[in-house]
Order: structure tokens, then sequence, then C-alpha cells
């Protein structure tokens, strides 16, 4: 997927008009939140052109004694290589960036450094003047800004990635979900992670929420992704263990058809609709081949104790 510069203002769609969301390209949503005591960015984007667009529209704010914090869901690209505008030697506006224990860790990982260099030699326009800025406060468990009208609530969501946050304002019966839900699904990467994001899921789906946006999903998904999200994963779940009982091995071979193996076919787990018939060919096949494999592998440990 080739990346871009632009940032987009996406229409108010129904959601409290103190949140403002912004779209870069076809690839991730971010937020923009003002309260009476914060402006409040959720995620950076990915450089900073696209991270200083976000600053550009949240700077008219910054007044009447609104201080800005920056928030990161988790340390993945799209999400915070915007980072050093806000921190460090090339910050431009100081702002203490908020984001869970775990990340700093992701940042000095030398597969990330690999990443970056990989996106810069692949997309100089894009990434040349990326530079790592983690986190400068961290935190662990829940964490909560009164924000004077409304208060934002930081909750726990692994899975997806070790560090994953999202938000929820009570006040307007809102949840960020970021990337703890997705359209057509969230991404295990790790078997150990496949538990955890389910727990997220239903952790997010037992808020009382009125609205749900995600940053991976359109601004119509609602409340009903997560459901779909956690269906999705059960079906999934009765696949593999009715497949394991039959004796398929847990361990399957990279070039092995591990979704006819399993008989799980992306259309037998998702909603029969347009729109989630209508998303890229990888993740009816190599992406919903991968959260299989996890699946048998997660069973398989569950199993051996």
């Amino acid at each position: 997927m080739s990346h871009t510069n632009e940032l987009e203002l996406i229409e108010n769609g129904g959601w409290d008009e103190r949140i403002l969301v912004c779209r870069n390209g076809r690839l991730v949503k971010t937020f923009i939140i003002i309260t009476q005591r914060f402006v409040l960015l959720v995620d950076t984007v990915i450089n900073p052109q696209t991270g200083g667009q976000m600053l550009a529209w949240a700077e008219p704010y910054l007044a009447e004694g609104r201080q800005l914090l920056v928030i990161n869901t988790h340390a993945d690209y799209d999400h915070c290589w915007g980072n050093q505008l806000f921190a460090g030697e090339t910050a431009v506006h100081p702002a203490p960036i908020i984001g869970s224990h775990l990340s700093p860790a992701l940042f000095a990982q030398e597969e990330a450094k690999l990443y970056l260099a990989k996106m810069q030699e692949l997309e100089p326009e894009i990434f040349s003047e990326v530079v790592f800025t983690p986190p400068t406060l961290l935190i662990q468990d829940k964490f909560v800004i009164d924000g004077g009208d409304l208060t934002v609530e930081l909750l726990p969501t692994p899975g997806h990635t070790e560090d994953h946050y999202s938000l929820f304002l009570p006040e307007i019966k809102t949840v960020l979900a970021a990337d703890a839900a997705e359209m057509p699904y969230p991404v295990a990467r790790v078997p150990e992670g496949l538990p955890q994001m389910r727990e997220s899921l239903a952790k997010l789906a037992n808020l009382p929420a009125d609205t749900v946006l995600y940053c991976h999903a359109p601004v119509t998904a609602g409340r009903a992704l997560l459901l779909d999200n956690i269906a999705y994963f059960n079906a999934i779940e009765a696949q593999c263990r009715a497949a394991l009982a039959q004796g398929v091995s847990p361990e399957v071979s990279e070039d092995a058809d591990v979704i006819a193996l399993v008989d799980c076919a992306y259309e037998t787990a998702v909603p029969d609709t347009e729109q989630w018939h209508n998303i890229h060919d990888y993740y009816k096949t190599a992406g919903h081949a991968s959260q299989i494999r996890v699946m048998l592998q997660w069973l398989a440990q569950e199993a051996s104790g």
C-alpha cells in the first residue's frame, strides 16, 4: 500500500461535535477531542507532515487556557510516527505524549528500526523525516483525564498489540476503539494475543456507548462492529475446535490451505452484507488464514495447560 501526506477532516456524521475525525487516505483515522481544559490529539498519524496537519486543526482550540495533550493508542507506525512534533529536539509544540509503559520498548526493538529504514527507502517523500519518539508520560492500567466537561478514560485493550489503549468518554457515551476492533477484524499477531484481544472486544462491547469510532473502519460502522468482531472469532474458534478434534495439527505448514483444512471460509464467519464482502481480498485469504493459524495454536496451548 502506498502512503500519502494528505490528511482530511471527515464531515461530522452525528457524533459529538467536540470530536474531530481525521483521515489519512485509506489507511487510518485519528481523532481530536476538545474539552474545557484540554485539546487531545489521539494518535499522530504517519509522519510530521500528517501530525502537523492535526496540530494545525487543533491550534484554534488552544484558547481559553486549554492545554495540548497527545495520546498514543499504541506503537504501530500509523499511530505514532508524528510524535516528534511534540517531544525531543524536533518538537514544534512540546506536549506530554501519553502512552503505555510498554510502548518505549517497542520503539527500541531492532525490528522496528529496520521497518522504519525500509519505509524510508521505499517512500522517502513520506517517511524520510520521521524520528522515533516514544511516549513521554507512561501509564499502566486505567488512566483518567478530567477535561472539565468531558472525562476521557484510557482503557487497556491489549491483544492487537500488548501496549494498546482505547478511549471511553462517559458523558457522551462514546468509545474510540483504535485498533482493538476493525473492519473486517482486528489482527492478533501471536497466539498469546488472541485471548487478550477477545477480552478487550468484550470489554468495549460492555461499555454503555451509543457512538463507537474506529481507526480502521467506516465512521458509520457503529457499536455493531464490536459484536461482529466477537462473532468472527467465535466462528473461527468453533471450526478450529472441530478440526483439532478430528486430528488436524495445530502447527499447519505455511503452504497448506488452512482455510479449507478447518472448513472456515471468510464468508461464513462474517455478516452476509455487501459491506463485509466488498473488502480487499487479503482479508478473505491470507489475513483470514493468519487468524485461523493463531487460533489453532492458542487452542493447542490451552489444551496442553
